[in-house]
């Protein structure tokens, strides 16, 4: 795995894996939230086994912050080797004229989504894993014990202006990041073929509609609560 990392190619594919699976979880993420403004008793019920269910707690929750530990730690390695290959300067470089505004910034996308991780684990994850292991509650029922919580914490979370306006701007990052991340990932692992094009539509469409999707719910859940 070292001698993997340490190659350009390598790292450029490792990178991308990384990239696939959180791309895979930000879907099942996104479908498990809309039932929050689909149906709110199946929302719940999702929630609880999600969040109950031991295979899901005990390897996929750990896999998954790896993965993004991962994908940021791998992220900010290529970019600061990326700039020091970079010995010859010129004298004006017209990076628009060969790369997308996505492709330059990539890193200050992928550092405000970080923030906004960080935000959103002390939001939603850490009060979770309170009080299912510190506390000892794995029950998911509200303090009256009538239905679970997990519906009423979710719209409770959304009712401040502030934090939807900040979710709002996490998701236009993510759109951002994704508009270059999704085909890029794919290019790094060769995939170059008769469907490379239906891939782009695919990937635009993936890039702009699912973080679409998380702000209407945050929207919605602010406007109804």
């Amino acid at each position: 795995m070292s001698g993997i990392l340490n190659s350009s190619i390598g790292r450029k594919v490792a990178m991308a894996l990384s990239a696939f699976f959180l791309m895979i979880f930000l879907l099942q993420h996104f479908i498990i939230n809309s039932l929050s403004v689909i149906n709110p008793d199946t929302f719940n019920e999702v929630s609880h086994f999600m969040g109950t269910n031991w295979l899901i707690q005990y390897v996929m929750q750990p896999i998954l912050i790896f993965g993004v530990i991962f994908h940021f730690v791998m992220g900010f390695a290529l970019e600061i080797k990326n700039k020091r290959a970079r010995q010859i300067s010129y004298a004006k470089n017209n990076g628009a004229a060969n790369s997308t505004w996505m492709s330059r910034n990539m890193i200050y996308s992928g550092l405000f989504i970080l923030i906004f991780l960080i935000i959103h684990f002390i939001d939603f994850w850490i009060p979770e894993i309170n009080t299912k292991y510190i506390q000892g509650d794995m029950s998911g029922l509200l303090a009256d014990g009538e239905g679970f919580r997990y519906y009423e914490e979710l719209v409770h979370k959304f009712e401040p202006i502030w934090r939807v306006a900040l979710y709002c701007l996490g998701f236009v990052f993510l759109a951002l990041h994704l508009l270059h991340g999704f085909m890029s990932a794919f290019q790094s692992v060769g995939a170059n073929n008769k469907y490379t094009n239906a891939l782009k539509g695919f990937g635009k469409a993936y890039s702009i509609l699912v973080p679409l999707g998380f702000v209407v719910i945050a929207l919605f859940h602010h406007f109804n609560h």
